[in-house]
Order: structure tokens, then C-alpha cells, then sequence
């Protein structure tokens, strides 16, 4: 539920912004600016406290906890570092204006068209995953979808005809957010009450660090070589990935049910 939601308001957001954007600047930033003042406004009102569930009172160390866990859970550690690597390589939406306008030869509407598409894919396929959830050989599937991703990447890189981009961008979203729902299953499964929130925390923080991060890379990859060999390459890198973590981490490929 919380991945449709997500995918729902990355397809809305663009359109709304375009909209409000045909209003003024002023006003669509103004708006930006006002949610984002609203959302502090809220969580300022949160009740905090300086003692953890357990008692031991909020420190450097305590921080450290969720990482040190991680670390100690081959299960999650795979999972969450081959979401990390997968995305850090397989960048393709950082390059889509390049792919718009010299290589598809399309114009803003299908800059627009190529940008939800992975969104789109993976709305799909969580209206999918809320009547038919996944119950039995979560890790082949997981890695099976990362994989999709690669080769995803690749036909998108390669591809010169819009219709199939399109296609490829959808198949690459619904493959991530498959991997998406059972990596985040699987961390809220494995860890435990009083520690779900500082694993919850670097677990964002890996999310958060390889999209960044991995737009960055491909953007560089792309001054170097070429926007083309750069997905291509990143695709490759992917399924690269998906092949050393089934050698370093073959319990969590072997995983059957997700529930311990």
C-alpha cells in the first residue's frame, strides 16, 4: 500500500507542478516551500524523548546500534546493499532529456511520457502485488527482479524507438518496486521492535544515498563516454551486481518465506 501511494504521487506530483507552474513560479514555489514548513509544523509537534524504549538513554553509540545490527544480519545487510548498488548503476532516468531530444527525437510531452513511465510500471505492479503478495521464494524473486532491472536498463539504452523506451521504462519500474516491497518487508520482519527505527534509518539513508548518487554517476559516465554506452554500462553493472551478491549472500537468495 505504502509503494502504490508513493507511485501514485511521483505520476501526480509532475502533472500538478506543470499545472501550478502555468499559474506562476512564484506560486509553485511558494507552495513547495509552504508543505515543506507545514511537514516541520508537524513533526515538531511529535513527542520526544531522550531514552530509548530499552532505557538506555539516546547517545553516539546508540546511533551506531543500527548499523552494527545490520551488519549482523547477513539477510538484511544483502538485501539492503544490493538495492544500494542496483540503483547506484542503473541511473537511466538522470539521462532521460538526453534520450528525449537527441536520441528519440521527442519533445517535452514525451520527456513528460518517458519520466512516468517507470512510475506508471511500478503503480502496475503494486495494484498486482496488493491481490497477489508474494508468499514463497521471496529471495529468487527479489534477485529475479533486480535482474529485470538490468535488462531493462540495457533495452533502453539501446533502443531508438519511443514505444519500446517506454516499454523498457515501465518493465524497469515494475521490477524495482518488486524488489522495493520485499527488501522493506523483509527489514520490518527481521528486526526487532526497539530497533526498527534506527535500521528504518539507514536503510532511508542507503535509499536515499544511492539515488543521489547514482544520478550523479551516471552523469559523469555520460561526459565520459556517452549517454548510451553509460546506461548500457550501468545495466551490465547491475546484473554484475545481482550475480556477486547470489555468491556472497546465497541464505538470502535461498529465502523462501519473508515472515522468519
Amino acid at each position: 500500500m505504502a509503494a502504490s501511494a508513493n507511485e501514485a504521487a511521483t505520476i501526480i506530483a509532475p502533472a500538478l507542478g506543470g499545472f501550478l507552474y502555468a499559474l506562476g513560479a512564484e506560486l509553485t514555489y511558494g507552495l513547495s516551500a509552504a508543505s515543506f514548513l507545514a511537514c516541520l509544523l508537524l513533526v515538531s509537534l511529535l513527542p520526544s524523548s531522550r531514552v530509548l524504549p530499552t532505557g538506555q538513554r539516546v547517545s553516539l553509540d546508540s546511533l551506531l546500534m543500527g548499523v552494527r545490527f545490520i551488519r549482523s544480519r547477513p539477510d538484511i545487510l544483502g538485501a539492503i546493499s544490493l538495492d544500494l548498488f542496483a540503483v547506484l548503476l542503473g541511473g537511466a532516468t538522470a539521462l532521460l532529456p538526453i534520450f528525449a531530444r537527441d536520441i528519440l527525437l521527442t519533445g517535452p510531452w514525451g520527456l513528460g511520457l518517458l519520466r512516468s513511465a517507470p512510475a506508471a510500471g511500478a503503480l502496475l505492479m503494486s495494484a498486482w502485488l496488493m491481490r497477489h503478495p508474494i508468499r514463497r521464494r521471496s529471495g529468487h524473486i527479489m534477485f529475479a527482479a533486480v535482474a529485470v532491472f538490468g535488462f531493462a536498463t540495457i533495452l533502453f539504452g539501446l533502443s531508438s524507438s519511443f514505444p519500446l523506451s517506454l516499454l523498457a521504462l515501465m518493465l524497469l519500474g515494475s521490477a524495482d518496486v518488486i524488489s522495493v516491497v520485499i527488501r522493506g518487508t523483509l527489514v520490518q520482519l527481521e528486526t526487532p521492535d526497539d530497533m526498527r527505527g534506527r535500521v528504518n534509518s539507514v536503510n532511508s539513508l542507503f535509499i536515499g544515498a544511492s539515488n543521489q548518487l547514482g544520478e550523479f554517476e551516471s552523469g559523469v559516465t555520460a561526459a565520459w563516454l556517452g549517454a548510451v554506452p553509460a546506461v548500457v554500462l550501468g545495466g551490465v553493472g547491475t546484473l554484475l551486481v545481482v550475480v556477486l551478491w547470489m555468491r556472497w549472500f546465497p541464505q538470502l537468495a535461498q529465502r523462501d518465506q519473508l515472515a522468519p
